[in-house]
């Protein structure tokens, strides 16, 4: 269970650039990568949504910057109301949120509900040699009109979640902050994921 039920919880007890900060970085685009566990609370993931998202589309993280007990900071996707992230969503078309799974597997579990993405990217990752699929797992599923992925004017965003396993071999000393660094597997990845997204947008 997440210590806090919404943003305004969480700001009324943590403080702003000591405990956690936000980033965003807003272009013309219609489509926005959001990482709303960032920093330590779900490790690797900004990395993983700002290198993505590069000068293509739109970039909104929830960076958790405490030593220890980053977990505190956690927000469910449903209930992620801090304003720019929402404000992020409702501007974009669709939003595709990356989170960190703890399971040690090396696999992506792509949820949401835009279906002709979640395709594109399952068979893309297959193609390079990385295990994904399609979540049934009840709370990787990212199916609910609340979830801050589906809260895009099309109301069908994907959600990635990423194993701890998988996240290990995109990095090297992921548990560690000041040591972390992205493996040649990490832009092997995300290449796949831009490319998905390319198909994507030529299809619509």
């Amino acid at each position: 269970m997440d210590t806090y039920t919404n943003i305004g919880e969480l700001k009324q007890n943590e403080r702003e650039d000591e405990d956690y900060t936000i980033l965003y970085r807003e272009l013309p685009s219609k489509i926005t990568i959001m990482a709303p566990h960032g920093g330590g609370i779900e490790p690797g993931t900004i990395d993983i949504a700002d290198t993505l998202a590069g000068c293509d589309y739109t970039f909104y993280a929830f960076k958790g910057l405490k030593k220890t007990g980053n977990k505190i900071l956690h927000l469910n996707s449903n209930h992620f109301d801090e304003p720019i992230a929402v404000k992020a969503a409702q501007n974009a078309d669709i939003v595709v949120s990356i989170h960190g799974a703890k399971d040690k597997s090396e696999m992506a579990y792509i949820g949401g509900s835009n279906q002709e993405l979640i395709q594109i990217i399952v068979h893309a990752l297959r193609l390079g040699g990385f295990d994904a699929t399609i979540s049934e797992i009840p709370e990787l599923r990212g199916i609910m009109p609340e979830n801050i992925c589906n809260r895009c004017k099309t109301g069908k965003g994907v959600q990635i979640e990423l194993s701890r396993g998988l996240r290990e071999i995109l990095f090297d000393n992921l548990g560690h902050r000041s040591l972390r660094s992205k493996t040649i597997v990490f832009y092997q990845f995300v290449n796949i994921l831009k490319e998905a997204l390319l198909l994507f947008l030529r299809k619509i």
